[in-house]
């Protein structure tokens, strides 16, 4: 008789194993269930502000990007002084801020486009390369005594075309070092190194014309490009390569423009920013003729004015994670523009430093929650595919209202008063945003933009040939009593195919057969159509179930695709 296994054995090879099997599967969904539990909770809580530092990553690329905007206020200041000594004329000197600051409004949605259809980690790091060779010109030309003041005026738009480029590429990358919910976070860390430079750039820039000279500024702005761009490229980030190839340049610049008119989202969020930059900007613009007027007041008043502001920045960024739990978006626009208002009312009637310090202070603190804000926003309503030409769209916003509201706020001080035009600019611009709040609201709520592919890309026997437009039909039958219904969803289908990149939409109807309407949707060629399906999101495959509830009959809608031959 073969050796019989023990009891204990065989109980546990039969009926204790179901049990066991049984009491694993629960401990694991327990387990399951108790982690989803935690990452709610964690998602639920604020963040600390600090929380997206401690990823080496995002930590890495935010000091660079410190570095970054830190050179360039010591650039723009070096070149302003500069250029004192180079002439007298006042509209040479006040060109300086303009050759700055025009590239990014001239080359703004280009330098987007670029950065959604380049590699982003080398086009970020070209654009270090592009200023410290600027600054090496710059320096060589002080140096050698060769420069004057237009050549001042080109070297300055050369660096401005630089931070041109930079802006997009940065805030594209942005959502792909931290998690969503750290991504308020993240960017408020964004504005702190923007603030932050605001004041070491100018203050460092100052010091080394006082003891050393203006070429020396220039020196060290090469040395830090440098060392930025060096850092950027210790990041390892792996490019997706699309199989499609590389969009056009004119075309995707088309398809961004596009994207930002079709989407209530981004153009809520960009006529609020415009309309409170357009009246905040008052504040900077007139702050030197303010600092001039105050009892003792001079260049060491406008910097501790300047450094006030930005520090009322730095400390409303901690309190920012906090300030989102307890408010809703729009609540916090209104309490932002209502508050930078009432800082840019006392500042214009304060007798003395003392009292507008603090006003300062308060106008820092509400001008980076306001934007903060809105570029969350913002950046909410962008699919990566299209992320840098959206944030390029809105910093132009940005500058073009700030260039509209200086000129016009400092019109307005020229025909009353320095102080009259900040109250003025303080009172309009909370009606204002009042109004807009009021008129442009998102009605859509938030949009589910994560890439789906729930579309298959159609296929075709032999590629039609580059160049020819691709129109496509899809056939819907629909009960006469719901077409009223079926249209106000079709017109959400316009904007999600302009959205895509489609060159146009429009919807037939058959006036032989009331239930039969057609869509109809042309591309720009069978590359763009296709280009479309690796653009859908988990919010286009809600629609499309939208649509074909409508439908009648058991085939589902006939989808037809044509080539526009002859043109």
């Amino acid at each position: 008789m073969p050796p019989q296994p023990p009891l204990d054995s065989a109980r546990a090879n039969t009926t204790a194993s179901p049990a066991t099997d049984a009491s694993q599967i629960a401990d694991a969904a327990e387990a399951a269930a108790a982690a989803e539990l935690q990452r709610t909770a964690a998602e639920r809580a604020p963040p600390s502000p600090l929380a997206p530092l401690y990823q080496p990553v995002f930590r890495m690329l935010w000091l660079a990007w410190l570095v970054a905007n830190t050179c360039m206020w010591m650039n723009d200041v070096a070149s302003a002084w500069l250029m004192t000594s180079l002439t007298s004329s006042p509209v040479l000197v006040a060109l300086v801020q303009t050759a700055s600051t025009l590239p990014v409004f001239l080359l703004g949605l280009p330098s987007g486009a670029l950065a959604d259809i380049l590699d982003r980690r080398r086009y970020f790091m070209v654009t270090q390369f592009w200023v410290a060779a600027v600054a090496v010109v710059l320096c060589a030309a002080v140096l050698a005594g060769g420069l004057n003041a237009w050549l001042l005026l080109a070297l300055t738009f050369a660096n401005g075309i630089g931070m041109a480029m930079r802006w997009p590429v940065f805030s594209a990358i942005v959502p792909e070092l931290v998690d969503r919910h750290q991504l308020p976070a993240a960017l408020a860390l964004n504005g702190v190194a923007m603030n932050a430079s605001r004041i070491i750039g100018p203050l460092l820039a100052g010091a080394i014309i006082a003891g050393a000279g203006s070429a020396w500024v220039f020196v060290l702005n090469a040395v830090l490009s440098l060392l930025a761009g060096f850092t950027i490229m210790r990041w390892r980030r792996q490019p997706t390569p699309n199989p499609l190839g590389r969009e056009r340049l004119f075309s995707a610049m088309r398809v961004g423009l596009q994207f930002v008119r079709e989407s209530p989202p981004m153009r809520a969020v960009l006529w609020r920013i415009a309309v409170f930059f357009l009246h905040a900007t008052a504040l900077l613009a007139l702050l030197p003729l303010v600092a001039r007027e105050l009892q003792g007041g001079g260049a060491g008043t406008f910097t501790l004015l300047l450094a006030s502001m930005g520090a009322g920045a730095i400390a409303a960024a901690m309190l920012l994670p906090r300030l989102r739990q307890r408010m809703a978006s729009d609540r916090l626009v209104a309490l932002g523009t209502l508050v930078q208002a009432l800082g840019s009312a006392i500042v214009a009637i304060a007798p003395s430093a003392y009292v507008a310090l603090p006003a300062m202070v308060l106008a820092g603190a509400a001008w980076i929650t306001t934007a903060n804000v809105l570029v969350v926003a913002a950046q909410f309503a962008l699919p990566n595919w299209v992320r840098a030409r959206g944030m390029s769209i809105f910093q132009m916003a940005i500058m073009g209202a700030t260039a509209a509201g200086a000129a016009l706020w400092g019109q307005v001080a020229a025909l009353t008063s320095v102080h009259v035009s900040l109250a003025l600019a303080a009172a309009i611009g909370v009606a204002a945003m009042a109004l807009v709040q009021r008129l442009v609201s998102d009605r859509h709520g938030e949009e589910d933009l994560s890439p789906s592919r729930a579309f298959k890309m159609p296929q075709a026997e032999t590629p039609p040939a580059a160049g020819l437009r691709l129109v496509t039909s899809i056939e819907y039958f629909i009960q006469p009593t719901r077409a009223a219904e079926f249209r106000a969803v079709m017109q959400e289908s316009r904007r999600a195919r302009l959205r895509q990149g489609a060159l146009s939409w429009e919807l037939q109807h058959d006036i032989a057969d009331p239930r039969r309407y057609v869509e109809r949707i042309v591309d720009e060629s069978w590359t763009e159509h296709l280009r479309r399906f690796d653009r859908v999101t988990a919010s286009d495959v809600a629609l499309r179930d939208r649509k074909n509830a409508f439908h009648v009959g058991e085939a589902p809608p006939v989808v037809l695709r044509y080539v526009v031959e002859g043109e």
